[in-house]
């Protein structure tokens, strides 16, 4: 028997328990009694139809009693595990209260705990001893993959290396393509390249679900690595790959490899780039100075950090500064102090922001000395701007730009209290993760997170729609600028420096055209243009509401 799954054609439905045990069909006690009927589900249920409204209801009362983050995020991911229509209609109406649930902050916890909350699989594990039969594994994956999120544990968040564990960051991140931008679940694929970890305390662990061995490197890495994309690619052909949390010494290699040969980004990289410079416009809004006239000084030199400053060079590129003078703004500072150019310890990723400089060896100083207009933490060092670093931002600057980037909470370089109290009042602040609205000197600010999730699920609608080849740079500044412009003159006035969360399938919607635009502009796109390209992209967007099945 043939149905429709939210406006796909099905092809032979399950009925009777097989149905209620499939998460992307099960409509639980919604099933209407035609359906009932229909699908032998007849005695398997209770006699009392409830609406899709009336079990967002149920599900919301149960989880607020709930006081424990973890345990709502085990909640939630058991009513993923049974019922996903239902569990992206809960997460996408309320996706203020739930997103820190499903993604940061809780998503480190839950990463942290994974083999012991552990209630059922999802996605795919390859692992090293997988080498030579990765295709057949591939194929294991019963839909056609049009988006994955790949992982290697090895940098999760700020807490490091979590090995297998962190599966939940793709998992997470995937919920959020489709919440975000109406990516269709069944597109969507998260994988863990599980490698080992070394990480002595998850060896340990009875708990844990990995490979019980130290990581593989070298040559060993990159042929599974290779491996990896070559199937992907043929078993899922035009598949978007992002890869996600992995090390600074992998990250910026595979990114490097595989840009220009397949459909491929670094969130890590790229959407935290994205979403940073789209905070700094914001803020240059409030300020009313130029990008060109702006100090930036970075805590973190990492994947994060050099991302942020090769958009923000393009950036300033694009307002008429040459390369040199752009990367000249851009200031990192790493464990051992500024980044200059006389230091012989540096990473290749760093030397491009190496300036001719006395070496400064701590983070305010270098803030004096440089007068920073801007300072950005991406350093996973909790209380990384102390007072004394927000009191010299405020000296140096009347409206100081303070992005505390860092996550999960306990990472975060300051609070957004600090920021505003240590500051008079004056910081233009953006987080990592969500804080609450701080009364300060009578007048309330609201801040926002620069999560990426503002950026990454409209770039992979944009992508799919066009039929991108591959992702570029000007794909991610388009980004950034269309999210600046969605961020009302009512957002600055409260301190906010990106639009209302739940806003996100609005502004999604929007990047996702601008991306696409930009596909077909630079002769990137595979798929005819359609005339009118919004209309497209937001036909395109998955409902999370229950469609009749018969």
């Amino acid at each position: 028997m043939n149905a429709k799954l939210n406006g796909t054609v099905v092809g032979d439905m399950p009925t009777g328990l097989a149905l209620l045990h499939d998460p992307l069909l099960n409509k639980g006690t919604a099933f209407t009694d035609a359906e009932r009927d229909a699908f032998d589900l007849r005695g398997l249920l209770p006699a009392h139809v409830h609406t899709q409204d009336e079990q967002v209801v149920r599900v919301l009362n149960n989880l607020r009693k709930i006081s424990d983050p973890l345990e709502k995020f085990v909640a939630l991911n058991a009513l993923h595990d049974r019922n996903e229509t239902l569990f992206f209609r809960v997460l996408g109406d309320h996706i203020d209260e739930m997103q820190p649930l499903v993604y940061t902050p809780t998503v480190g916890l839950a990463c942290q705990k994974f083999g012991h909350v552990f209630q059922r699989p999802r996605g795919l594990f390859i692992t090293a001893n997988d080498r030579g039969r990765v295709a057949q594994v591939l194929c294991n994956w019963p839909y056609t993959a049009g988006i994955i999120v790949v992982t290697d544990g090895e940098r999760i968040l700020g807490l490091g290396d979590l090995g297998a564990n962190g599966m939940g960051i793709p998992v997470g991140k995937l919920s959020l393509y489709t919440a975000c931008a109406g990516i269709r679940p069944e597109l969507c694929l998260p994988v863990m390249l599980d490698v080992g970890t070394n990480n002595a305390e998850l060896l340990n662990d009875p708990f844990y679900v990995g490979l019980r061995q130290r990581r593989i490197t070298g040559a060993a890495y990159d042929e599974l690595v290779e491996e990896f994309i070559t199937a992907a690619r043929e078993v899922f052909p035009g598949v978007v790959i992002q890869f996600e949390d992995f090390a600074n010494h992998n990250a910026f290699r595979l990114l490097h490899k595989y840009r220009d040969r397949i459909c491929t980004f670094n969130d890590d990289i790229q959407g935290t780039a994205a979403v940073a410079l789209a905070g700094i416009f914001s803020a240059l809004r409030v300020t009313g100075t130029k990008l060109i006239d702006q100090t930036i000084v970075f805590l973190g030199a990492g994947e994060a950090a050099t991302g942020i400053a090769d958009l923000v060079t393009s950036a300033m590129m694009a307002q008429g500064l040459n390369e040199a003078e752009a990367r000249r703004r851009c200031w990192l500072v790493d464990s051992r102090g500024l980044v200059v150019k006389s230091r012989s310890d540096l990473a290749e990723h760093k030397r491009k922001y190496a300036h001719e400089h006395a070496p400064v060896d701590d983070f305010q100083t270098a803030i004096e000395t440089l007068k920073a207009t801007a300072i950005i933490g991406v350093s996973a060092v909790g209380g990384a701007f102390s007072q004394s670093v927000l009191e010299t931002m405020a000296k140096l600057n009347e409206r100081p730009i303070v992005f505390a980037l860092s996550n999960p909470t306990a990472q975060a370089e300051c609070t957004a209290e600090e920021a505003y109290r240590w500051t008079g009042g004056r910081a233009l602040f953006a987080c990592g993760s969500p804080f609450d609205p701080v009364t300060c000197d009578g007048r309330t600010y609201v801040p926002r997170q620069g999560n990426n999730s503002y950026i990454f699920p409209g770039v992979g609608l944009g992508v799919i729609v066009s039929g991108a080849r591959h992702i570029t740079d000007d794909m991610f500044m388009t980004a950034a600028h269309t999210l600046a412009h969605l961020v009302s003159e009512a957002d600055l006035e409260q301190g906010s420096l990106y639009p209302a969360l739940p806003r996100i399938r609005e502004v999604s919607a929007q990047i996702g055209t601008a991306v696409a635009t930009t596909a077909y502009k630079n002769g990137l796109a595979a798929k005819p243009q359609p005339d009118d390209l919004f209309a497209a992209v937001e036909s395109q967007m998955y409902d999370p509401h229950y469609h009749s099945y018969v």
